[in-house]
């Protein structure tokens, strides 16, 4: 596939790394594309560095790893090129970056609430916001029961491409429910920043067994 990854900070360069080397073709992007470069040189053929509007273009699927408080502006920039398109979200309210934001997105029922009105129409998929960078480095395709990747959204289909990307990745997905479930792996639950496997995951959130 073709993969945006907007946000090439430490999550977006980990999981743009992984889905390079299984194969899809990645595109980094941020405000200063120039400065990718020795990214783009380090993961390979399979990278390129773009422009935000130019990744979303190019793009069949998205990550956003980018501050909750980027959203608005992004929303404004590029939202109605995400319709049709799978959108991977990680961000998190952290009030000491995010400022009142974070407290408006926690209160209001969580970052999957808020981004589902922020962007109608669009594909939304929470993941990849639980699990610290340098686990997803350490544990991508470890050996036995593999690390789970909750995961939120609305529409199955984009759900499908969104746990394919997931399990490219390394990972395991877990389907935690629709958007306005996605609080429940959240900054600050139970679960957040914890390397559980699948079958610990839904025992942590009584999810059934699979």
């Amino acid at each position: 596939m073709h993969v945006g990854i907007v946000g090439a900070g430490m999550i977006g360069s980990t999981v743009g790394r992984l889905l390079a080397e299984a194969g899809h073709q990645v595109r980094f992007a941020s405000r200063h594309p120039e400065q990718l470069t020795t990214l783009v040189a380090e993961v390979g053929s399979n990278a390129a560095a773009a422009t935000v509007s130019d990744a979303v273009r190019f793009c069949d699927a998205i990550l956003f790893a980018v501050p909750l408080r980027a959203w608005p502006t992004l929303a404004q920039d590029v939202g109605p090129d995400l319709v049709g398109k799978t959108v991977l979200d990680t961000s998190n309210p952290y009030e000491n970056r995010d400022g009142v934001l974070a407290r408006t997105v926690t209160d209001g029922g969580g970052t999957g609430v808020y981004l589902s009105a922020l962007l109608p129409g669009v594909g939304i998929v929470r993941a990849f916001n639980t699990i610290y960078y340098k686990t997803l480095q350490s544990e991508a395709h470890r050996a036995g029961d593999k690390v789970a990747i909750p995961m939120a959204g609305d529409d199955a289909q984009t759900l499908a491409t969104a746990a394919g990307l997931v399990r490219d990745a390394g990972f395991e997905p877990v389907f935690v429910g629709p958007l306005r479930d996605a609080h429940r792996f959240d900054v600050g639950t139970s679960v957040y920043n914890k390397a559980l496997t699948a079958a610990e995951l839904r025992r942590a959130l009584d999810l059934p067994a699979v």
